[in-house]
């Protein structure tokens, strides 16, 4: 069984103590290939270095809305050169934040656009991030970007009228341990089935939602973890977890353009 983690931080602090021994529970769990994902010009230029120096890691580049006040034309220039290298296959994560509102709504959507423009100029699959936008994350997707569009919203956990206007524009849905959270989970687990095969990608977002029954023993958490989330989403699907094993692996290297 090979797994594939499509989401997480490994450059975080949190990991400088033990990174060693964090990769080699992953390949102990099956973890055969990881995503880490930039969230500013500093962690996304760490993600490569780090992606350059693990065969198995990827990297992607790009700001988060928490960052988009940083968002200059600089820093998009400088993340356009980046995003050239040979380990580098997505460009995000991006998007909009209205919840907590780390940057203003102006510079959010100003940074959101100019990275869709940089994106797309690359041919580069996009990782989205949304949360209570109340409808203009998909407005500015449906005006600056061609349908279908080519990327994953990461950590879904939003209504069914939401998913169906993702899967509208060809988008991917990732899924994190919030699946096998017994309270929080409960909506989400109601709409997985409904997800056609072909577009779910599991995650972690590590050090950040750790699944059930991980959550138990730690706080942080890590890419072997990603485990329980196939084997909560195989659960709830009604599918044989090999099966689904394989069928996220290769959604994932097409979703990212990994041969």
């Amino acid at each position: 069984m090979k797994i594939f983690d499509s989401h997480c931080h490994l450059d975080d602090k949190l990991y400088d103590h033990d990174l060693h021994r964090v990769m080699d529970r992953a390949e102990n769990a099956g973890i055969a290939a990881l995503m880490i994902v930039g969230i500013n010009r500093k962690t996304s230029e760490k993600a490569v270095s780090m992606a350059e120096a693990t065969p198995w890691f990827y990297a992607s580049v790009g700001v988060h809305p928490h960052d988009a006040k940083h968002c200059g034309q600089a820093t998009i220039d400088f993340l356009r050169n980046l995003a050239k290298r040979k380990k580098v296959h997505a460009w995000g994560e991006i998007g909009l934040d209205f919840n907590r509102m780390y940057s203003a709504r102006k510079d959010q959507e100003k940074c959101f656009i100019s990275q869709l423009q940089a994106g797309s100029e690359l041919n580069l699959p996009l990782i989205f991030h949304e949360r209570d936008s109340k409808g203009r994350f998909i407005e500015i997707l449906r005006s600056h970007l061609e349908q279908p569009a080519k990327g994953v919203v990461h950590c879904f956990s939003g209504t069914r009228e939401e998913m169906e206007q993702y899967l509208d524009f060809g988008l991917h849905i990732g899924i994190t341990g919030i699946l096998t959270v017994k309270g929080r989970g409960k909506k989400l687990r109601s709409l997985v089935p409904l997800i056609p095969e072909n577009r779910l990608v599991i995650e972690t977002d590590a050090p950040y939602l750790t699944p059930v029954p991980e959550r138990n023993k730690h706080r942080r958490n890590e890419p072997a973890f990603v485990k329980s989330v196939l084997f909560k989403l195989a659960q709830v699907r009604k599918q044989d977890p090999e099966y689904l094993a394989k069928t996220l692996w290769d959604n994932t290297c097409r979703l990212f353009n990994i041969k």
